[in-house]
């Protein structure tokens, strides 16, 4: 008698558990069936709830189809019902969490003209009849080509800076150990083999695509090209075509899906786009004008995807070439993010604010809820995406400790805050045994001062050149917080090992003329961005401000210890008149 009544139990709980599916299922799907027959036939629809007085003006629901694409291509899927039904509050403390991402809407109505300049507007533009009506993507117009940099363009500041003899020393010849991909390698590449019909530049059926050699390259995506051409001494080669290609890639390419990084403490994507190219996007957190709060700490500072954008170009300026390509976009969230992504803990956090706008946060230590949400306008966002280094598979990396890693402590300091003689100590750990890695510091703090960066907590290397071969200049978000404050501890590393490269020092120095003003030289690079204006005018002129600063300092170390024991020759033969100290003043 016990067991019937035990096995009539398990009976009755799987009969309820069968029931709440069913009645789970039918929820689900009920409301979509109900939608489909109350439609016109042929007009898609939209499960997001909207006033009856916007259903009929264009917004963020209704369906937007490519052009030339039939009206069964143009439909996208609707809102998930879950959701739908889910509609959470946007309690972001931050005012200006729906704004553009210029936050124009701050802005008075008679602007200065050269504010509307640096805005990307021209100030004699005609101002659009409806206000009502504006474009949801912004709508750039036929873009002037820039020219890629080189002495190949057009008489433009940067055209001049990079035809100067500073930027044509070469690199020493490449042997094969050089090079990160062994140019002769016989592996083949074919990308037939994903039978992805919009390959581009697919050729003829019997070509054979190498990794490297003849014409076969020209086939390869661009991001492949720039992996193939990293080695011993830069990421990439000046006046490179391939970089002004891939930054256009990773500005227009279709993205094919979409994951959230795992690590770090702030939410980051990586996106994969259609030739197979992968990219780390990070999204808009801040708009142009802000700086960062004075009561935070560095080590939860924002990371800001313009300081990504403005970090590749100042890098590329300075001639370091170590930061990997980054571009500026705006991204669809329903269709770009939304609609295509497989993360199912993303696809969670997705909800509508009362605004009606999309928003979501993701999952990760820092700034990821609905009080910190990221929302479009209504469903577009801007960020930056960084081009993907080699896979770890492919081209393994080491990582570093940097020796002036801060303490990341509300009271403690780091040993180097104390300890004046620190560098010395330093100087005498391999591989700081080496002149070349203190002196890949030392442009490294000279660039992260630049920007304002304090967050330099580690650096990676190539493991195949082991340790002669230069830092790569990754995760730069938390650079350009502040305009009005110069953080004068990220300068303490030069100080210290008073020590500097010649070339480093001379390109500084042009940078620093009137004719070669790097506020200027930067607001040049950036206009090509899509997203342009990536920096706030003051962040410009704060540029110069510390660039003056830097020098200095060099000029404080020539002082004390003399020119040739400060200034290493990295060059050669002179390309330029001999420096002095009096120079660096």
């Amino acid at each position: 008698m016990k067991m019937i009544l035990v096995r009539r139990f398990r009976v009755l709980i799987l009969m309820v558990f069968l029931v709440a599916c069913a009645l789970h299922i039918v929820l689900d799907l009920l409301p979509k069936l109900e939608r489909r027959a109350s439609r016109p036939p042929g007009e898609p629809g939209c499960s997001c709830v909207q006033p009856a007085a916007e259903a009929a003006a264009p917004g963020w629901a209704q369906e937007r189809g490519r052009p030339g694409e039939p009206p069964a291509a143009a439909v996208e899927p609707g809102w998930p019902n879950k959701h739908t039904l889910r509609i959470l509050q946007d309690f972001s403390s931050d005012p200006s969490s729906n704004l553009t991402s210029h936050s124009l809407e701050k802005l008075p109505p008679a602007a200065d003209p050269a504010e509307g300049a640096w805005r990307g507007r021209d100030p004699g533009a005609p101002q659009p009849r409806n206000p009502a009506h504006r474009p949801l993507l912004r709508d750039h117009g036929p873009r002037r080509s820039a020219p890629p940099p080189g002495p190949s363009g057009d008489g433009s500041l940067l055209t001049r800076l990079f035809e100067h003899p500073l930027y044509q020393v070469a690199v020493p010849p490449l042997t094969e150990d050089d090079v990160l991909f062994n140019v002769n390698s016989d592996i083949r590449f074919n990308p037939r083999a994903a039978e992805n019909p919009d390959w581009p530049h697919e050729g003829n059926e019997g070509e054979e695509f190498l990794p490297t050699g003849g014409t076969a390259m020209d086939a390869y995506p661009n991001w492949l090209k720039f992996h193939i051409g990293i080695n011993r001494y830069e990421l990439y080669s000046r006046h490179n075509p391939t970089i002004e290609a891939l930054l256009q890639d990773l500005s227009s390419q279709k993205i094919t899906s979409v994951a959230m990084k795992s690590g770090g403490t702030q939410l980051k994507l990586i996106m994969t786009f259609q030739n197979y190219g992968q990219a780390l996007f990070k999204p808009m957190k801040q708009t142009r004008e802000q700086e960062t709060p004075p009561d935070f700490f560095y080590f939860s500072d924002y990371e800001r995807h313009n300081a990504e954008i403005a970090a590749f170009h100042l890098d590329r300026i300075l001639d370091f070439r170590r930061v990997p390509p980054v571009a500026g976009r705006l991204i669809n969230m329903t269709k770009e993010i939304r609609d295509i992504t497989r993360d199912k803990k993303l696809w969670r956090t997705f909800f509508i604010s009362p605004a009606n706008n999309i928003c979501f946060y993701g999952e990760c230590s820092y700034y990821c809820s609905t009080e910190h949400a990221l929302c479009g306008k209504p469903d577009q966002i801007e960020g930056s995406l960084a081009a993907f280094l080699p896979d770890l598979s492919l081209a393994k990396r080491k990582t570093w400790r940097n020796p002036w890693r801060r303490s990341y402590h509300k009271r403690k300091k780091a040993e180097w805050e104390v300890d004046p003689d620190y560098c010395e100590e330093v100087k005498q750990t391999p591989p700081y045994d080496s002149p070349q890695r203190i002196l890949d510091l030392m442009d490294m703090t000279i660039f992260d001062f630049l920007m304002g960066n304090m967050d330099r907590h580690h650096y990676e290397t190539f493991e195949k050149f082991g340790n002669e071969t230069f830092i790569i200049h990754l995760d730069n978000g938390r650079g350009f917080g502040k305009h009005s404050h110069d953080e004068l501890s990220i300068l303490v590393p030069l100080q210290q090992c008073c020590r500097i490269r010649r070339s480093t020092y001379l390109r500084l120095q042009l940078v620093a003329k009137e004719e070669y003003k790097l506020s200027l030289l930067m607001a040049e690079s950036l206009q090509r961005d899509r997203v342009a204006p990536v920096l706030y005018p003051l962040h410009l002129e704060a540029l110069d401000r510390r660039l003056r600063l830097v020098l200095r300092a060099v000029g404080d170390c020539v002082e004390k210890d003399g020119l040739h024991s400060v200034v290493e020759d990295d060059l050669g033969s002179d390309p330029t008149p001999p420096t002095t100290a009096t120079a660096a003043r």
